[in-house]
């Protein structure tokens, strides 16, 4: 069945504004479904979690919804391996707090260049309090992808921790996380993901990858501000959490301190309902095969038929990139290798200062994220940090090549 981007924008209010929104990368906008679950909660069952009364029975079972579907949604082996927090930023910093009682002195974390700096800075700052070391993966500059063969240098017997991107949330370069995980645990090593930037893109398998935790927010994949972590069941299980004595003491609820943002959860729900109508628009009804439940099968075909539309947006976009005098595209340019990164792309325009430009496109309704986009590292090893870093245009399946056509013409005439 085609992809049918009139039916999924109608899904979508704020898109009626006019404004393209092409600052995907950094958050994106809400589906209708997100609007609806959140509202009916708040109106409906707003109460605090563990109570005999109605409000409390029925918030209790909207929150248990919420992690079956996102257990569903990355392919975990039961929701109570779905931990929802404040960010991702948060729940790292937390479960890296726990990680590091495991941690001596001379012991080694693993990160790399290409990595978001919520995927850094924890593993730095945990190294720092408990006497590890801390080795770098470079990244191979022509095209912004690691350098595997670096990575695999960096590990060793003292390995305890390997943290990864699944995707660049600043050159779009997926990676082999299947590899990463695999060296990792060869290594005698826990594998962390960070998958923010690739949930929006593409199915999420986190058995088939075998990693022992992996992060993503659900802001980036058309949901409210809420982060969601999983861990296989028998590490968060044998964790110690800092948390207040009364409170639960197995996963996921040790690991979900204080209130949670309930309203969130029921959001996060209403963005997989979303993704669940995505797929029977583009399959039809699904059906689960064995070890599979039918919204499994459904939104592992929303999945592919988004990521074979954004496929074709993204070859588009950057075809017409690379015909602005001037132009520089940083990562994959090369329309043979897309199923290597996500639609992602980031650029500088001799002669402009990526925050200059992007207030020229913001006068045309046109909105972009500049910067460094907490992707320090990158921006560092590029040397593009003290230059004011790139601008970012990030795609989502929502967006039309009529949009990308916008963009052309007004880079274009600044270009020209």
């Amino acid at each position: 069945m085609p992809f049918d981007i009139d039916q999924v924008r109608a899904r979508f209010p704020a898109l009626e504004s006019g404004a393209v929104f092409f600052d995907n990368p950094g958050g994106t906008q809400v589906a209708q479904q997100v609007v609806t679950r959140m509202t009916d909660y708040l109106l409906r069952c707003n109460a605090n979690h563990g109570g005999a009364f109605k409000t409390s029975v029925e918030s209790d079972a909207v929150l248990h919804a919420a992690h079956a579907a996102m257990a569903d949604f990355l392919n975990a082996a039961s929701p109570d391996e779905i931990i929802f927090g404040q960010n991702m930023t948060s729940l790292t910093f937390s479960l890296s707090r726990a990680l590091g009682r495991r941690l001596a002195p001379g012991d080694e974390i693993v990160v790399t260049r290409l990595d978001h700096d919520a995927n850094i800075s924890p593993w730095l700052m945990l190294a720092e309090d408990r006497g590890a070391r801390v080795r770098w993966v470079d990244i191979h500059p022509e095209d912004c992808t690691l350098d595997m063969t670096d990575f695999e240098a960096q590990l060793s017997d003292k390995t305890k921790i390997v943290a990864c991107g699944y995707a660049s949330n600043a050159v779009g370069t997926i990676n082999d996380v299947r590899a990463i995980v695999e060296m990792a645990h060869a290594a005698g090593a826990l594998c962390f993901v960070d998958a923010v930037q690739y949930a929006p893109h593409g199915s999420i398998d986190v058995q088939a990858l075998d990693c022992d935790l992996l992060v993503c927010s659900a802001y980036k994949f058309f949901g409210p501000h809420a982060g969601i972590l999983y861990g296989r069941y028998e590490l968060l299980d044998r964790l110690r959490a800092y948390k207040v004595r009364p409170a639960d003491d197995r996963p996921p609820g040790k690991f979900e301190t204080g209130t949670q943002n309930h309203e969130g959860q029921a959001g996060a729900l209403g963005a997989i309902e979303y993704f669940e109508w995505l797929g029977e628009q583009a399959a039809g009804p699904a059906r689960g095969h064995a070890g599979q439940s039918a919204r499994r099968a459904a939104l592992v075909a929303a999945m592919t038929a988004l990521a074979g539309y954004e496929r074709e947006l993204g070859a588009y976009l950057i075809a017409g990139l690379q015909l602005v005098p001037g132009l520089k595209i940083w990562g994959l340019a090369d329309l043979a290798r897309l199923a290597q990164r996500v639609p992602t792309v980031s650029f500088t325009l001799a002669g402009w200062h990526p925050r200059q430009l992007a207030e020229r496109l913001a006068a045309e309704n046109i909105f972009v994220w500049n910067g460094n986009y907490y992707a320090l590292a990158v921006m560092e090893r590029l040397g593009l940090q003290e230059k004011g870093g790139m601008l970012r245009v990030g795609l989502a399946h929502y967006n039309t090549r009529a949009e990308v056509e916008r963009l052309l013409a007004v880079l274009h005439a600044v270009a020209g």
